[in-house]
Formats: C-alpha cells, structure tokens, sequence
C-alpha cells in the first residue's frame, strides 16, 4: 500500500503509522500491520518516534503540504481497534477492513479458475492470506495442484510473479543472492540474483517451488527475507555487504512435498515453517477428478475419464488401507497426462501403460504392485467390452478385433498386456 500522495482538508488524517524497529531500521507499519519500510519519511524521525514510543501521523498545512508528526500511540490504536473504549464501533478502523472482507468473501471466489478444483474456503485462506502479504506453504502430495493453485492466484489478482525452483538450484547463494562475475569491460563486479529484483518489486508473489527439495543454505538464506520482523537480505558477496529490503505487498508462497515416498525431500526445518501459514491441498476423489478430467477434455470417451479417475481413486485409498497393497498413487497430474493420451487417440489401456504403471513397482512378478493394478485396469476393460457387445448386439462386435484396438490381445475376456 503506497503512502497516499493525495491532500485532503486541512489538520490531521487517519493516516497514521506505527514504528518498529528492526535490526537497524525502523520501520513504518500501517493500520492493517503491514511493513511500510521508509514510506519517504527520514530516518532521523522515525528513530525519533520509536524512541519517544509515539506513532506518526500525516496532517496537512494549510497550503496542503503533507507533513508526519508524531502523535500518541493511543490514537494509532484508537483507529486500529474495532471497539472504541465505550464498546462502539469503531468506524475509522472498520472501513477499510469491511473493504478488504468483502474482496476476500466476494470478488476473491470469483477469481478460481473453473480448471482448479479446490475448496472454496482454502481458496479464500488462499486470497485473505496473499492480500495479507502472508507467507504462505502449500503442502500435498506430488500433482495435487499447488503450483497451479500459486498460478492461479497470481494471474487472478494480476499482481507480478516470479517463479524459482528450489529443487533443482545446485547453488543456493548465486540463485538467490548473486555471485561475483568477470567481464572485459566492467572486470570483476557483483552480479545481483533474479531473485534480488523480485524481492524489490511490490506487491509481487514470488513462488518457492519444491521448498522441501532446497538445500539447507537455501533455507538459511530465506530466513530473514520471511521474518516478519526483518524482511531483508544480505548481498554478502557485493561490496559492503549491502542490505536489500523486501518490497510492500510481497507474499512468498512455497510449495513442498512431505512424505516417506518423496526420497529426495528433506524434513523442513521447523524454523522456517513457523514462517509460514500452511495450505493442505487435498487429493481428489473420483468424482472431482472424473469433472476435472471432463473440463479438460470434454471431447474424450465419458466410460475412459471415470475410468480413469476410478482407477486413481482406488490407489488413494489403498494406500490409506490397513493392509496396501500398493506404495504409491496415481497421482491427479499423472490421471490428466492419462487423458490427454485418450484425447490423441490412444487407447485406455495404451494410456495406463505409458502414463500410470511406471509409478507401481515390477518386484515380486506375479504379486508385484505392476500386476495388481494392471488387475484392476483390466475390469474397466472387460465391462467397456460387455457395454458394447449389449449396446451394438452380438453380430455387430468383432471382439478380436475390438479387443486389438484396445491395444492388448484377447483370449476368452483376459487383456495381455
């Protein structure tokens, strides 16, 4: 939120800021407690306000310039309250509130796309959270849809994005610091990250991918910039190591994978989650993802689509039984890659091999985790068969034939794959 530039009537406005310090600086903090950083005001008077515990509001002269006094505090918390002493309310303070509400409640629903299938109440949390400048960890299973959901958020609130993908940053400090470089006409001089401009642009959301896959420097590096009461980074490797403050409006929302299956993640410190506000994503059941896959693709077979949202359904809650027989999901990404293949022209089953058995282990042959899903895909199959021979009348199904274009082999209604 920008300083208002704009005089009103002569005296003082509700435009009104807290002071608190951090490290070495002292920062504005405006009525809904977010971080203003200088606001254009000296450092000499916002050292000044903190020390004498007073708050600094604008008031205007009569030739409409725009001046900050320091005021008591008690009239920094008589706007930020809702209750006045006598239990009124407290209009000042509930105005721009009732604004921000009404976004969240109202405008904020209308911006998840029709693709995204989540709650609506985590996709309010979503909202509230960003125009909060919240840090926000979206946790879920791999293809449950957090990064689509970060997408979705900053394309709908049309704020500017910036993506890095921890997972895969060999060097933490030159992604998210910078590193010294050589060129023939500069020499040697300090290069400054991507991501250093991102933290300088407001109101930006920058997206953390694959937190849980960072290397623990990343982490260490991230800490101040998501402290609330810090803010900033370090450029050590440029001269003076200078300070870089983190923009008004920034939200930071990292996604991660938690979980015995992902092997490559690292248990997050808990430092850094306690810098965040936590998202669960929730794994689709058959009949959200069967709606999801027909939105996507409302020009492929209806039996397929259930087919396969059935399908991926039955491993989710499988390896939630008391007694698995399988290790792994099917997971909704890997359920739409299926699909896609259906749209161009494959079959179910040519779909699952290519896009579903590969996450299910060979081991054990015939008691493999590969055998029994195959199993299972194989009554989708038969009753498609059986649909059809009821549907088109005996004399008109070649099942042999039928069968092949399948993508298996038939022999008295069993698929050899």
């Amino acid at each position: 939120m920008k300083l208002n530039d704009t005089p009103t009537e002569y005296g003082f406005t509700n435009e009104i800021y807290e002071i608190r310090k951090s490290g070495n600086r002292y920062n504005l903090h405006d009525v809904n407690g977010m971080r203003i950083g200088a606001g254009g005001v000296g450092t000499g008077v916002r050292k000044r306000a903190w020390k004498n515990e007073n708050a600094l509001r604008v008031y205007i002269t009569k030739t409409g310039k725009r001046q900050f006094r320091q005021v008591p505090m008690d009239e920094f918390r008589m706007l930020t309250s809702p209750l006045k002493t006598e239990a009124e309310v407290n209009v000042s303070a509930t105005e721009h509130h009732t604004d921000i509400q009404k976004y969240i409640h109202e405008e904020g629903v209308k911006l998840k796309p029709k693709g995204l299938v989540m709650s609506e109440l985590k996709w309010k949390y979503l909202i509230r959270s960003a125009v909060r400048a919240k840090n926000i960890m979206m946790l879920g299973n791999a293809g449950s849809g957090k990064t689509m959901a970060a997408k979705a958020l900053i394309e709908g609130l049309q704020r500017p994005g910036f993506t890095f993908n921890l997972g895969s940053t060999q060097d933490p400090r030159a992604t998210l610091v910078g590193n010294t470089q050589y060129s023939p006409d500069k020499g040697t001089f300090f290069g400054e990250s991507a991501f250093v401009k991102a933290i300088r642009t407001p109101q930006a959301i920058i997206l953390l991918d694959e937190l849980s896959r960072a290397h623990p420097d990343a982490w260490n590096i991230l800490m101040p910039v998501l402290d609330a009461g810090q803010r900033y980074l370090r450029l050590d490797e440029a001269d003076g190591s200078p300070i870089v403050e983190v923009a008004e409006g920034v939200t930071f929302i990292a996604t991660a994978n938690v979980g015995t299956e992902y092997t490559s993640t690292r248990v997050i410190d808990r430092a850094i989650m306690d810098r965040f506000v936590t998202i669960e994503m929730d794994l689709l059941d058959d009949n959200q993802e069967f709606g999801l896959l027909k939105y996507m693709f409302p020009e492929v077979d209806e039996y397929n689509l259930k087919a396969l949202a059935e399908i991926a359904h039955y491993t989710r809650e499988d390896v939630k039984s008391e007694d698995p027989k399988l290790s792994a999901i099917i997971s909704t990404r890997a359920s739409v890659e299926a699909a896609s293949l259906l749209f161009d022209g494959f079959s179910l089953v040519e779909s699952a091999e290519i896009a579903l058995l590969p996450f299910f282990s060979q081991d054990g042959g015939v008691d493999s985790e590969r055998t029994h899903i195959r199993q299972y895909i194989q009554k989708f199959i038969r009753e498609e068969k059986e649909t059809k021979l009821r549907d088109e009348g005996p004399a008109e199904a070649d099942v042999t034939d039928d069968t092949s274009s399948q993508g298996g082999a038939h022999n008295n209604n069993v698929i050899t794959w």
